[in-house]
């Protein structure tokens, strides 16, 4: 796991956001489900998704979103990265749930977030929902696959 100053020096669009073992993200937009999707012979039909809403949006209980982090992420050649929900959202029965982030990602990363309370949680465009903790791979190839975004 890399500390605070290599992290800077790897993801320096992210340095004010950088903690003594990873990256903070910030929430930027919530999606609801709008259609069913699939995944049969591997061939990913993704369900369609609405944005909700303004910059506060409310989670119903028992229900779960996609969620977009603000900032696009370019993973070096030679690094993964692992995606962990904040505390806070876990002590007020809310989950951020993430797929491992592959060596030369290029993109938005979406998770899913779910209100498994019985009450409705507010959450606002910008609050950290998500920490990235870096990880040296060796000997790997690079992301090449359908979700990387060409580069800005």
């Amino acid at each position: 796991m890399l500390g605070e100053e290599e992290l800077v020096k790897l993801f320096p669009d992210f340095a004010d956001l950088v903690q003594p073992s990873g990256i903070d993200l910030e929430l930027d937009k919530v999606y609801i489900q709008k259609g069913e999707g699939s995944l049969i012979d591997n061939d990913k039909n993704l369900p369609e998704i609405e944005e909700l809403e303004g910059d506060v949006y409310t989670l119903k209980p028992h229900t779960a979103y996609l969620a977009s982090i603000k900032r696009k992420v370019k993973i070096p050649k030679g690094y993964t990265m692992l995606y962990l929900p904040r505390s806070t959202l876990l002590r007020s029965f809310v989950s951020v749930q993430t797929a491992v982030g592959d060596p030369g990602f290029y993109g938005t990363l979406m998770f899913l977030i779910c209100n498994h309370g019985d009450f409705e949680y507010r959450i606002k465009s910008g609050d950290r929902i998500a920490q990235a903790v870096v990880f040296p791979v060796e000997g790997s190839g690079e992301y090449s696959g359908s979700y990387q975004e060409a580069e800005e």
